[in-house]
């Protein structure tokens, strides 16, 4: 479109945050409405595969990132004592690196200073209260009592959407897969220079990732019922009783670790949104769409992909209805493979029986995964 556009994104995590860089360089008026309060970021650490960082590339923050975080290159599988069992080289998408891994409270600030310095505003502390489509703008009501009229409204916010909500009732609220991550950071061990998959059969999995020169953490997938959660005086001991069966390594990592609230506990759930991902001006992105298990590391490089294609289509786009159709064209095919991948491979991890369809895609093997998702979106 050949006329700048008023966008308001609701949600200031790293979809958000690349969505709002991608359009203010264009011209576009981008504002953003995030809950928290300042700039920060839950959890410990996080993957950037190949095409998450050819996004960043293409927003201009790629050496930023590369020099907060951690670039590798080769995916190491190892038994319970930390001996190799294979070393997998990773791919690349064009000149992007293969991997980096990266704080994620790093990468917050990173896509913040990104979103501010291509003069995109963020509203700490504000979610939208009111919101009216008439077909020709969205007039939106904030927290803050600020309002405005805007041209389009995306929702990067997250897996528990308060604007997938507005758009659908309870129709698409998060599915819980019986699984939960475990994560803590821990000094990063000279050996570990890529990610180090250690495999005790369909018992437990433990990975560690770099994310700095000194950082690593160290992550866990098992099965939890619902309603559990860690004891705060003992988490940490947990996790260790978890993964009692590793050795080297992994051993070596857990034995760091003496404070429980070091240790980060999140249930894996999904979110499929089967309608149309935008409806009318308000459009829905990122885990508020199509959240997935993680366990092919594509999460957050699919929200970034679906800001960089959306930016990238309302150019192309002779409104926003017509922009909105193509981008959603491209994007959920993608989205759902990976989702559906995710599924999968947890599900062959865990020992769980796989459907025809999910057999089909683990055929593909998270090599195989790689390989086509390094291909161009």
């Amino acid at each position: 479109m050949a006329t700048p556009l008023r966008v308001l994104i609701h949600g200031g995590g790293i979809g958000g945050l690349t969505l709002a860089t991608a359009l203010a360089r264009r011209g576009h008026t981008v504002e953003i409405a995030e809950l928290r309060d300042e700039v920060d970021a839950l959890g410990v650490g996080i993957i950037q595969p190949s095409n998450a960082l050819h996004v960043m590339r293409e927003i201009g923050v790629l050496d930023d990132c590369l020099a907060a975080g951690f670039e590798w290159e080769i995916l190491t599988i190892a038994d319970p004592a930390g001996n190799t069992l294979a070393e997998i080289p990773q791919p690349r998408m064009g000149d992007a690196p293969s991997n980096n891994g990266i704080p994620r409270p790093a990468l917050a600030r990173v896509l913040n200073s990104a979103a501010v310095a291509a003069g995109a505003k963020i509203r700490f502390g504000t979610t939208v209260t009111e919101l009216t489509d008439d077909g020709s703008g969205v007039d939106v009501t904030l927290s803050d009592g600020s309002s405005g009229r805007w041209d389009l409204v995306a929702g990067f916010d997250g897996i528990g959407s308060p604007l997938r909500t507005r758009l659908y009732g309870d129709r698409y609220t998060p599915e819980y897969t019986g699984f939960a991550n475990w994560r803590v950071t821990v000094p990063r061990q000279p050996q570990v220079r890529g990610v180090v998959m250690g495999t005790a059969g369909k018992d437990a999995k433990a990975l560690l990732t770099p994310i700095t020169e000194e950082l690593m953490y160290l992550g866990a997938v098992f099965a939890e019922s619902e309603d559990f959660r860690p004891d705060p005086e003992r988490a940490h001991e947990q996790l260790t009783e978890r993964l009692a069966m590793f050795s080297g390594p992994v051993a070596e990592a857990l034995a760091t670790v003496t404070d429980p609230a070091s240790v980060v506990y999140s249930r894996i759930s999904q979110v499929t949104v089967e309608e149309p991902w935008h409806v009318g001006r308000v459009v829905l992105a990122g885990d508020a769409a199509h959240a997935s298990t993680p366990h092919i590391a594509q999460g957050a490089a699919m929200a970034v992909e679906d800001a960089l294609v959306l930016a990238e289509s309302l150019d192309a786009g002779s409104d926003v209805a017509a922009a909105l159709e193509a981008w959603e064209a491209r994007r959920r095919p993608r989205a759902m493979w990976v989702q559906a991948m995710s599924r999968a491979v947890l599900k062959q991890e865990t020992g769980n029986e796989t459907t025809p369809e999910e057999d089909e895609l683990l055929k593909v093997g998270i090599p195989g995964a790689a390989h086509v998702l390094v291909k161009p979106y």
